[in-house]
């Protein structure tokens, strides 16, 4: 990222997690009311698991905001971590004991699909609490607190950035951006996923997905799944062709896939394109003059809204491949660390199925990704001189 650079830090049961973004214009309203539902729909969704029931995440902004504006300086924030009060003694930053003993909950076990024994490995960690408080999907919650400030400048452009699953498991749902992509049709989905459980657009897939949730629990089990991630309202021209790390869909699927249990990303048909001829690939382009509030238009959106790394705009549709849950009660056999003996592995809370939760996630990065290119081609210091940019620029489209 150019524009807006950002940190994370904290662990799964320490006290906080922090975040500290730089690069946002001054006079941006940041209100913790938008954050915090961003945060709640973050723990939504059916499936999760018990520490959903646990947290009630809320923002608190320690820098770089005034009077519900940005100041231009750092914005700094933090989520207390509830839990923290169960873990003082095991998550404690101080000195500990010279001996750690069974009460400390050392974890030798390393749970297949997860980052426990390479993490271990690389930084010689023979305690494996050492990688998996911080490799946890807990840290997403400060992700999903950036990209809510992200939305919030967007908006001051009416660029909406939405999601809803598509599949879980192999239960598939027809309803999709990319056969569909019209604005409208857009929205209208998101509203749809807003009142669904499961994030599912589609009523008679949400009833069978939460069946299948639920046979999986009994089973002890984990399930992945599908989400897609539109984004309207957004001008051609962001991004750029000149560079391969400036390109539009490059910067969004690195992105995507730094989302914890994202093993695949497609932009628009993504792989189905390379299934059809070019002539039922390629978006045809068309005009209508600009009395007709037309200009150069599309009726097919198959690139996503992306083109030679540039919005094209037509809305950007990604869709996202979230694998399995990795932490399973139907525990895998491992090897202990320490002993080298077999073991199954430890078992630590986990959700059975995190799809809905992935796809808010999802939002919240795209929406990062996004202001971020918005900034590099119509930064200013302040939302006025960016929405004089944007202003004008809209204009040399529409003289084009």
């Amino acid at each position: 990222m150019s524009k807006i650079r950002f940190l994370t830090a904290g662990e799964s049961h320490g006290k906080a997690l922090i975040g500290i973004i730089e690069g946002l214009p001054a006079g941006l309203s940041v209100a913790s009311k938008s954050i915090d539902n961003e945060l709640a729909r973050r723990q939504k969704g059916f499936g999760r698991g018990g520490r959903m029931k646990i947290e009630t995440d809320r923002v608190q902004i320690l820098s770089g905001v005034r009077h519900g504006k940005s100041l231009g300086s750092p914005v700094s924030f933090l989520i207390e971590n509830k839990d923290w009060k169960n873990w003082t003694d095991i998550m404690s930053t101080d000195t500990g004991p010279k001996i750690l003993d069974s009460k400390l909950q050392i974890v030798s076990r390393p749970r297949p699909g997860h980052a426990d024994l390479a993490g271990a490995l690389k930084y010689d960690h023979h305690d494996i609490r050492n990688v998996l408080e911080r490799s946890s999907a807990r840290e997403t919650a400060v992700r999903v607190a950036i990209g809510a400030i992200a939305k919030q400048l967007l908006l001051e452009f009416d660029i909406h950035v939405m999601s809803y699953v598509t599949e879980i498991g192999d239960i598939k749902s027809q309803e999709s951006g990319v056969s569909q992509g019209k604005e409208k049709y857009l929205h209208k989905l998101f509203n749809n996923a807003e009142k669904s459980e499961v994030r599912c657009p589609d009523i008679a897939v949400e009833k069978k997905i939460i069946a299948r949730i639920k046979e999986t629990m009994k089973q002890g089990n984990t399930l992945g799944g599908v989400f897609e991630v539109a984004i309207t309202g957004v001008p051609a021209g962001l991004g750029s062709y000149t560079q391969w790390d400036r390109k539009l869909e490059a910067r969004l699927a690195y992105a995507m896939m730094g989302i914890q249990a994202i093993k695949g990303v497609e932009i628009g048909l993504g792989f189905g394109a390379a299934r059809k001829p070019g002539s039922a690939v390629m978006d045809e382009i068309f005009y209508q003059t600009p009395h007709q509030s037309g200009g150069f238009y599309r009726k097919t959106n198959n690139a996503g809204g992306i083109e030679g790394g540039m919005s094209n705009g037509m809305p950007i549709i990604i869709r996202a491949a979230m694998k399995p849950i990795p932490t399973l009660k139907r525990s895998l056999a491992s090897v202990d660390i320490n002993t080298k003996k077999k073991f199954q592995a430890a078992y630590e809370r986990s959700d059975t199925c995190a799809v809905p939760a992935a796809s808010v996630i999802g939002e919240a990065v795209a929406a990062t990704v996004m202001a971020d290119a918005f900034l590099d081609k119509f930064g200013g210091d302040s939302i006025k001189e960016i929405k004089r940019n944007y202003k004008g620029y809209l204009k040399q489209i529409r003289e084009f």
